[in-house]
């Protein structure tokens, strides 16, 4: 009787170790399941600068100082598009408070008033102009802060400065005719035509920037955002590692390469403070107690 008493005892306290190493070992591979909530990144969107422009698309050289001025005060530090493919593929840490500040269409005036500034500020800008109307002003040789685009001088100059990222933004699609709005598909458009329409336009900006530039865009942005479920996979097929958008929203940053996917932006209006615009986008430091 004892001997059958004790050979039980054995047995439940097997029986409790098997259960209690099961028990951790699914806790351990819960946690390692678990994936961090990410870094919040804001992403702000400009297009042009002029001194006594209007329009909701135009800001003052005095507005984005400020802007610059603001976001340096509180701590923030800009980024690349390069920065969280680092980040991601590299696992190069980003700055405790980054933020990202893009200009669209690459007008003249972003090298005439946002560049020096950006200079002056040490603070990091990305670019993406329209290829078309770079090529078209690098054989005017306008210079127009009014309505010219900047050209491949310009390009390749703040490029090499170390402070502007390039990144493309089509070729020729960036259009609001009435019949195509930028990159989305027409309706009844087939998908083998759509398809040859959207690679051949964005593989010339692609080698066009290599050409002039030596370097590759790793983001497609897209025009007006607007973005076609076709679009999607096409882009994708092109070795583009990230997209931009125009949602208004915070990106979260995680070690998934899918988070650099329609990245949202905020679009920076006139006639606002840096404090007002930045207050829930980038708020600013809590003062000491």
């Amino acid at each position: 009787m004892k001997r059958i008493l004790a050979l039980f005892l054995v047995l439940v306290g097997a029986a409790a170790g098997v259960f209690t190493y099961v028990q951790m070992g699914h806790v351990k591979a819960t946690n390692a399941q678990v994936q961090p909530e990410g870094i919040q990144l804001p992403i702000i969107m400009y297009h042009s600068m002029l001194r006594n422009g209007s329009g909701e698309y135009t800001i003052s050289p005095e507005t984005f100082e400020e802007d610059l001025r603001y976001l340096k005060d509180n701590g923030y530090t800009t980024i690349y598009m390069q920065d969280l493919l680092d980040y991601i593929n590299k696992q190069v840490s980003l700055p405790e408070k980054p933020i990202m500040l893009t200009f669209d269409d690459g007008y003249y005036n972003n090298y005439l008033y946002a560049y020096p500034l950006a200079k002056k500020y040490e603070s990091k800008i990305v670019i993406s102009p329209i290829g078309y109307y770079t090529d078209q002003f690098s054989k005017a040789d306008a210079n127009h802060a009014t309505y010219s685009h900047m050209t491949w001088d310009q390009i390749k100059e703040m490029m090499d400065s170390g402070y502007v990222e390039f990144q493309n933004h089509t070729y020729n699609l960036h259009s609001s005719d009435g019949k195509r709005l930028g990159t989305k598909k027409l309706r009844g458009e087939s998908l083998e035509d759509y398809t040859a329409l959207l690679t051949k336009d964005i593989t010339q900006m692609q080698q066009e920037m290599q050409e002039h530039t030596g370097y590759t865009p790793t983001t497609f942005v897209y025009p007006f955002g607007a973005i076609s479920d076709a679009a999607v996979p096409i882009v994708r097929s092109l070795g583009f590692s990230a997209t931009l958008g125009c949602a208004s929203k915070v990106n979260q940053i995680t070690q998934n390469p899918e988070c650099l996917y329609e990245l949202g932006r905020f679009l920076r209006p006139p006639g606002k403070s840096s404090a007002d615009f930045f207050r829930k986008i980038a708020p600013p430091q809590a003062s000491a107690s």
